[in-house]
């Protein structure tokens, strides 16, 4: 793995976990009747927070692009699961909660998984598998899956609807990670013609905006304790399937090596959910049949809905 594959990945975490903040800080306060509509990007489009959250967003996206461009999807996607230790960052610093030994334990497995996964499994690239078959049924898997999690959601009396949407939007985010590295390969191999002459880049712009109302929709169904850890968690897991399901991605296979991937990807897990659960991340908006409990913004004040 290269340096600059790291400060890549890095920076595109650093910018896509202070989005999410942003992001959810604003999308906690839009109308129940946007839940899952594309009305609520309208709503949003309103709101300078939301707005900048999705500057910070694009930003994260065109780092990771240029990571995917340079590494493997197997490598960079477990970096870019550390935008929860960027987002609890900015979380603690509008709420004044010290890490304690749950962001501590949380931030240590998180950086240990990673650094597990990538040295017992060393990631490195092989040649794309062309078969179209194998394509569509990872992609058919993942998408699928994030369909059936988003139906389940929809459902009133779902009080999971955050973390459901959450893993929902991560699994596309992750697919989009791996078409975005098809995108590129395409770009170098054959130049902007052989990309555009593709169903890659149209499908990306389908699934981003398809992805974003599912985000956007669990940021505002729930607290952003209940949906970002799950995000954070499906993303690379995703990614890393469809790394080694159709881009070629080889890892190695020995018994020991094995043990060190379900290790570190167990532990990356593990912190996750030990971060995201964390008192300094945004309670926001808890929904619960017709009850609204309403917690307090990043100004400070209590959000009265």
């Amino acid at each position: 793995m290269s340096l600059l594959v790291l400060l890549l990945s890095v920076g595109a975490a650093c910018c896509t976990g202070f989005g999410f903040v942003l992001q959810q800080d604003a999308a906690r306060r839009a109308p129940p009747s946007d839940f899952l509509s594309p009305r609520l990007l309208l709503d949003l489009m309103r709101v300078p927070s939301w707005l900048a959250g999705i500057g910070l967003m694009i930003c994260g996206m065109v780092l990771g692009a240029l990571a995917l461009g340079q590494g493997e999807v197997s490598v960079v996607e477990p970096l870019l699961a550390t935008n929860l230790l960027f987002a609890l960052a900015l979380s603690r610093y509008f709420t004044g909660q010290r890490l304690g030994r749950q962001g501590w334990g949380g931030l240590w497995l998180l950086a240990g998984g990673v650094i597990a996964f990538l040295l017992g499994g060393r990631p490195r690239g092989g040649e794309a598998v062309t078969e179209p078959l194998r394509h569509w049924l990872v992609i058919g898997v993942v998408a699928g899956l994030a369909l059936v999690l988003t139906a389940f959601a929809r459902h009133p009396r779902t009080p999971w609807a955050p973390t459901l949407l959450g893993l929902a939007g991560g699994l596309l985010y992750g697919l989009q990670d791996a078409l975005t590295r098809v995108c590129g390969l395409r770009l170098a191999d054959g130049g902007w013609g052989a990309l555009f002459t593709s169903w890659q880049p149209y499908a990306l712009v389908v699934m981003g905006v398809t992805s974003l109302i599912i985000v956007q929709s669990a940021f505002e169904a729930g607290p952003l304790r209940m949906s970002l850890p799950a995000l954070t968690a499906a993303q690379p897991l995703a990614g890393i399937v469809c790394g080694i399901g159709f881009l070629g991605d080889q890892v190695r296979t020995d018994v020991g090596a094995l043990a060190w991937q379900a290790a570190g990807l167990a532990a990356i897990v593990a912190g996750i959910v030990l971060l995201g659960l964390h008192p300094a991340m945004p309670a926001g908006k808890e929904q619960h049949g017709s009850t609204e409990v309403h917690g307090v913004g990043l100004d400070g004040r209590h959000d009265s809905g």
